[in-house]
């Protein structure tokens, strides 16, 4: 039963707070990495987009929470079907963020398709939800795309009950993060992941071993 529900874009942090939060004991939690170690599971996001998942532990069940897309992409959904989850909307600068966005993981799409299973299976799901999606096949405009971006974040903080609720950027660590969650806060450093520079050799790991690596493991 999802408790946590990741409302912020991609590249927001959201594998940083992925890892934080299943150290905190809120895991596992679902990320766009877990759709490229298990293709499989893009059906049920497909099934999303037409509209017809009714119960969603179809598609979440045995997952604690969510961050990044595909789940920031159905937020509202996830809230009627999860009432008792709090919201955590993770932002960043508004330039930066769409920098970040444009150098890593939109340069998967300014690819050639290839034969290997991100091209087949998730690939045209993908862009469906984002890129043709989100951004309307604009999200090489700039104004456009940080419009979205902006507006998105607006609407989840004009729409989810206060108490429900966290703004946060992950560069302020625990503290604000446990508090809102009930939780002490651990030992050791909040985890960072994911920087640019190692994005695609992150995704070939988790493609390649059908799992996502944890910071906390030894």
């Amino acid at each position: 039963m999802v408790k946590i529900i990741g409302a912020g874009f991609g590249r927001t942090g959201t594998a940083s707070l992925k890892a934080a939060l299943e150290h905190l004991g809120f895991g596992p939690c679902y990320h766009m990495f877990e759709v490229i170690a298990k293709p499989e599971r893009v059906q049920g996001w497909a099934r999303a987009l037409d509209g017809e998942i009714a119960d969603w532990e179809t598609v979440l069940g045995g997952f604690e929470s969510t961050v990044d897309w595909p789940g920031c992409t159905f937020w509202r959904e996830l809230l009627d079907f999860y009432p008792d989850a709090k919201v955590l909307l993770t932002v960043r600068d508004p330039e930066k963020w769409y920098d970040s966005v444009n150098s890593t993981i939109y340069q998967f799409v300014k690819e050639e398709p290839g034969d290997d299973d991100f091209s087949a299976k998730l690939r045209p799901t993908i862009e469906r939800m984002i890129w043709n999606g989100t951004f309307d096949g604009r999200f090489e405009d700039r104004a456009h795309a940080i419009k979205v971006f902006e507006e998105h974040n607006a609407a989840v903080q004009a729409e989810v009950p206060s108490d429900r609720l966290l703004t946060y950027q992950v560069g302020e660590g625990w503290q604000s993060l446990c508090d809102f969650l009930g939780v002490p806060v651990p030992a050791e450093d909040f985890p960072h992941v994911n920087d640019s520079a190692s994005l695609r050799g992150l995704v070939e790991q988790v493609s390649r071993e059908g799992e996502v690596p944890s910071p906390f493991n030894s």
